[in-house]
């Protein structure tokens, strides 16, 4: 017993030194205005080594001082965050310096430090940010027509969103509209469909419509999310998402609809009782660049940019289901129950709720230009492309 506790103390001294190591050259880092490479350096693992986190210091220097231009990046979330939420900000920094030759350098700006939501946005379209990731909800006030991807069970599965963000339809109906506002997308993000997550001590598995009558459900701004849970029987309620953790715990709401991924990032975990994919909406997200900073770059520049992307798009529908399986064993470890269901119980949902029904028809023409042109939509979110990525 006592070799035991000696072999945890010595355990534990260790750890506590290379905790202590890896803040003295994170600090260190910073210190010397390479935010940057400690970020960089702390994603690699490698801050508790003195001699790495200087090689890694010395190689990002070496590479802003070698590139022709530099780009910010901004995103809400911490750079840990892809193993249960895809969002591939450091792999997007590596493959633009790669693409463009090392032309452009890439500085990131992770876990909310320049802001999140429509706040990165308003940074971008403004110039005061090259580009920055934000869900496509908030970036809906600014491009309506992105808002699309919102109508319940257009999109709602990984693959239908991929097949329609990625097709001819888009890029020819979608894209130039975004462009008229200031922005260049940079490429779609696929995270996993929103599922209805259910609090501890509140209503129980929701597995049909029914099971939502009564129920308090957490709704962002959104009017059409709004319009969407009203129909299935809940009753939204509108809650900024800093207040949401303290609402659900309180009983404010009752339920939430975030992905797997973003609920387990945010710290759910604890106060969630069961979760179901219903597949009605896409927790997607975008990285949005300056239209005008990026039509300033040189041609090979913005080639290489859009490639990095393009690699970057690649990388992040791989990851979707692992990301999701990691955030699911999390959630279930503390004791979160999970519910999927029969193409029955889902049509159950698309027939209370779907894009299908009339109540649609005046988003439809109001974002899509016509109900010709959102046939168009439909049709290219049915249609498997070029890119394969797994459901849940």
């Amino acid at each position: 017993m006592a070799q035991t506790s000696r072999e945890d103390i010595t355990l534990k001294k260790h750890n506590d030194e290379i905790k202590s190591a890896e803040r003295r050259n994170f600090l260190k880092l910073a210190g010397m205005g390479s935010f940057t490479a400690a970020l960089v350096a702390g994603a690699a693992g490698s801050l508790w080594s003195t001699e790495v986190a200087a090689q890694t210091a010395n190689e990002e220097r070496d590479r802003e001082a070698a590139a022709e231009h530099v780009m910010t990046i901004a995103t809400a979330y911490v750079l840990g965050a892809t193993r249960s939420y895809p969002i591939m900000q450091l792999d997007l920094k590596e493959n633009i310096q790669n693409a463009t030759n090392g032309k452009v350098y890439v500085k990131l700006a992770p876990g909310g430090q320049l802001g999140s939501g429509g706040e990165l946005v308003q940074k971008v379209q403004g110039g005061t940010i090259q580009a920055a990731q934000h869900s496509i909800s908030n970036f809906a006030p600014f491009a309506p027509v992105t808002d699309l991807i919102n109508l319940p069970y257009l999109c709602g599965s990984n693959q239908r969103f991929t097949n329609l963000v990625h097709s001819d339809t888009w890029a020819s109906e979608v894209n130039p509209k975004v462009e008229a506002a200031g922005f260049k997308p940079l490429f779609y993000v696929n995270i996993d469909p929103r599922v209805v997550a259910v609090r501890k001590g509140g209503a129980g598995a929701v597995i049909t419509p029914s099971d939502l009558a009564g129920v308090k459900f957490r709704v962002p701004g959104s009017a059409m999310l709004q319009q969407y849970y009203r129909m299935v029987g809940a009753n939204p309620t509108p809650v900024a998402w800093g207040e949401t953790p303290s609402a659900i715990q309180q009983g404010v709401a009752d339920a939430l609809d975030p992905s797997v991924g973003a609920l387990f990032v945010f710290g759910f975990k604890d106060i969630l009782s069961h979760v179901t994919f219903t597949q009605a909406v896409p927790d997607s997200q975008v990285y949005s660049c300056n239209l005008e900073w990026f039509n300033s770059m040189p041609a090979d520049v913005q080639e290489g940019i859009m490639w990095g992307s393009e690699m970057t798009a690649h990388q992040n529908l791989a990851k979707v289901p692992s990301a999701r399986s990691h955030a699911m064993a999390e959630l279930a470890k503390a004791g979160v129950e999970f519910h999927s269901l029969s193409d029955d119980q889902l049509a159950e949902w698309k027939d209370a709720g779907g894009y299908q029904r009339s109540e649609w028809d005046k988003f439809k023409v109001e974002l899509a230009g016509s109900m010709d042109a959102f046939a168009q939509m439909e049709e290219a979110a049915g249609t498997q492309g070029k890119y394969y990525v797994h459901d849940a």
